[in-house]
């Protein structure tokens, strides 16, 4: 058995096989250009009158799966998981500003002097502002 020679199933020529028994290909080259043949053009097959070749059923096509109700379930079953998962693991910091942040935000800076916290008071009592307007720090007394 070790004698038996096989058909290149591409090039039709005798081959020894070299890795295993279910060889279908005398080299790489013939596997890549019937790959090709049979997926990008199959008009390029080589055709030889002496060696019968099983014609090439076309491949069915692929069944497209309607839209059922367990498979929305588990698409938001798993969107659900996620985000809760998200919602544990993420840090205060690093998570995103909702519209209703950006709305205590606005409501919070509307008026035209806000304190600034970070530097100190002046010896007569004055504290410092931050103006909206100028867009300068002010001094002013504070009841």
């Amino acid at each position: 058995m070790e004698n038996e020679f096989y058909t290149c199933k591409y090039c039709f020529e005798q081959f020894k096989p070299k890795r295993r028994r279910a060889q279908k290909y005398c080299s790489n080259t013939c596997r890549s250009k019937a790959y090709h043949s049979r997926k990008i053009k199959p008009s390029i097959v080589p055709v030889r009158e002496d060696v019968k070749v099983p014609d090439m059923m076309p491949q069915p096509k692929q069944k497209v799966e309607a839209v059922s109700a367990p498979g929305v379930i588990n698409s938001a079953l798993g969107t659900a998981a996620v985000d809760g998962l998200k919602a544990v693991f993420t840090p205060e910091k690093q998570k995103h500003a909702t519209k209703g942040d950006l709305d205590v935000l606005a409501s919070k800076i509307t008026g035209r002097y806000h304190l600034v916290k970070n530097m100190k008071a002046l010896a007569d009592g004055r504290k410092p502002f931050y103006d909206m307007e100028t867009g300068q720090v002010v001094y002013l007394y504070v009841r």
